[in-house]
């Protein structure tokens, strides 16, 4: 991958009894130089986040970065991203990745939801694409990806990840996520 390849990392952070999570977005080039931020919020426990994803693409209006980078696909507690949709209002190749080994979310869903919030949830997370496994640096992340093919994401991601197995983008993004969120607390 070319050096100035660009690639979107979109994280988040939020606290305990936070009613609303930090989203940061970091355009970051193949050769790990910070290019621009940009900051959304998106409510805890709710179902806003594909929106606020989608609104810091649009926020950055930035049509050089080739790759949207997330770094969950269920931020501030369960407030699950249609990934879909963000590939088809950001134009552009959109993949997931993140960075243990798991059984899915369902069981954590049924625990936290119940009725139709359950159910839409459940939705939503079934149509997700699948994850798969990548090797990246002697550790192993997990990825789902739309708008481009397997072998090609599994690049991307190595391509931008030149330590360890947190790509940089979503790296520098959950870094810009702390700092914002800790920054709107000493607001509060």
């Amino acid at each position: 991958m070319k050096p100035g390849a660009r690639a979107l990392g979109i994280a988040e952070s939020f606290g305990r009894d936070d009613e609303r999570s930090t989203l940061a977005g970091a355009v970051v080039r193949a050769d790990r130089v910070l290019d621009g931020l940009a900051y959304r919020a998106c409510t805890v426990g709710g179902t806003d986040a594909t929106d606020a994803v989608a609104g810091l693409v649009g926020d950055l209006g930035r049509p050089d970065v080739q790759y949207v980078l997330v770094g969950a696909v269920a931020p501030a507690w369960y407030n699950l991203l249609d990934v879909p949709t963000i590939h088809e209002r950001a134009d552009r190749p959109v993949i997931a990745v993140t960075f243990e080994a798991s059984d899915g979310l369902e069981t954590g869903l049924r625990e936290a939801f119940s009725g139709s919030a359950l159910e839409a949830r459940l939705e939503r997370y079934r149509s997700l694409p699948d994850r798969q496994a990548v090797s990246v640096n002697d550790e192993t992340v997990y990825i789902r990806h739309i708008g481009c093919e397997a072998d090609e994401a599994a690049a991307v991601v190595r391509a931008f990840t030149p330590e360890g197995g947190r790509p940089e983008p979503i790296r520098v993004a959950r870094q810009a996520a702390r700092a914002g969120d800790s920054y709107a607390r000493s607001l509060a």
